[in-house]
């Protein structure tokens, strides 16, 4: 039987419990305490034996569905508290939020949705019940620090201090965020000492060298379009997934001077890059394609990493090859305004 989950971490005004019938099912409904007086909501909502699948998934959904009814209570409770002066804060759930912050995050060209959606998974796995953004306090942060460092174990495998640190730092991005929006007061993180955080492991960057560079452009690479587009992104600095979006149209001349132009990120303003004679040299022929057609056409992203992989082996290059390293060369002078 699918049990109604205890958050140990909120005290909650409103609890789902569940009462056993006669006929062998369970009626589900919400004990709300307020004020002082305790009252009960019963939802018409039943839970079957689980004898298969289907009466699983079933009741999970139900579960779900009365789980959004009891946030929707608590909501109204909060903001009955709060009232509607000029100084209320308006009451929203965790996971409420956490869907709001990744589409802001989403609409401003930013590029951590995926991280927010585990990050949020994690949260639920954590509270296991709603609760509301501001019942968040110094308490449930450094719980939620615990449960990552201590508990978070994915299919039972240990997760990166890097790993770890992302996901601390998207929720903690996203209560600022709260706090800008005038959801809550404060961030409880800025309460936590440094020493009880987790911070942001040391790492040594990868770089190309010139003799490195003159070494792949030597080696032959099966797909001949992903090698001129790496070594595009070597003497222009683009990364990968500008050059999938990069088009002939953002290509222009300026007194007989290859230059681009792009947004390279949502709602900032367009990079102006002058173009070397190098940099020009690995870009395709342009022939009679559009304004609008792509200046290079690659493959998926996991097909350019085997290319890649192999041209670096191939190469006789022990460091493992990206389109990040790229963009990082080591030289006494700038690869992107001179000749090769």
């Amino acid at each position: 039987m699918a049990r109604v989950k205890k958050s140990t971490w909120v005290k909650e005004p409103v609890r789902l419990r569940m009462k056993a019938l006669t006929n062998g099912n369970y009626s589900l409904y919400l004990d709300i305490y307020h004020n002082g007086q305790r009252s009960y909501e019963y939802l018409k909502m039943y839970l079957t034996p689980e004898t298969d699948n289907n009466a699983r998934n079933q009741n999970q959904a139900i579960l779900a569905a009365a789980n959004k009814i009891k946030t929707k209570r608590i909501i109204e409770l909060a903001n009955q508290e709060a009232g509607t002066g000029n100084n209320a804060l308006e009451a929203i759930s965790l996971s409420d939020w956490m869907n709001i912050y990744k589409k802001n995050q989403k609409e401003k060209g930013n590029k951590d949705s995926e991280q927010i959606k585990v990050a949020t998974r994690i949260l639920g796995d954590y509270v296991q019940t709603p609760v509301l953004l501001e019942h968040i306090d110094k308490e449930f942060c450094q719980g939620f620090i615990n449960y990552l460092t201590e508990k978070y174990r994915p299919n039972g495998k240990t997760v990166s201090n890097y790993t770890l640190y992302n996901y601390y730092r998207v929720f903690n991005s996203a209560l600022n965020a709260a706090v800008r929006a005038g959801h809550i007061k404060v961030n409880p993180f800025t309460q936590i000492s440094s020493s009880c955080k987790i911070h942001k492991p040391e790492c040594r960057r990868e770089y190309m060298t010139l003799d490195e560079i003159r070494t792949l452009i030597a080696t032959p690479m099966k797909n001949g379009e992903v090698k001129s587009a790496y070594l595009f992104s070597c003497f222009c600095g683009l990364r990968i997934g500008n050059i999938r979006e990069l088009k002939w149209s953002h290509i222009y001349i300026n007194n007989g001077q290859y230059h681009l132009k792009m947004e390279i990120r949502k709602g900032k303003s367009p990079i102006h890059i002058p173009l070397s004679s190098e940099a020009v040299k690995w870009m395709p022929e342009r022939g009679q394609k559009k304004a609008d057609d792509y200046v290079f056409d690659l493959p998926s992203t996991v097909m350019i990493s085997l290319l890649i992989k192999s041209w670096g082996k191939a190469a006789g290059i022990e460091k493992r090859i990206t389109f990040h390293v790229a963009r990082h060369i080591i030289s006494s002078y700038s690869l992107k305004t001179r000749n090769f």
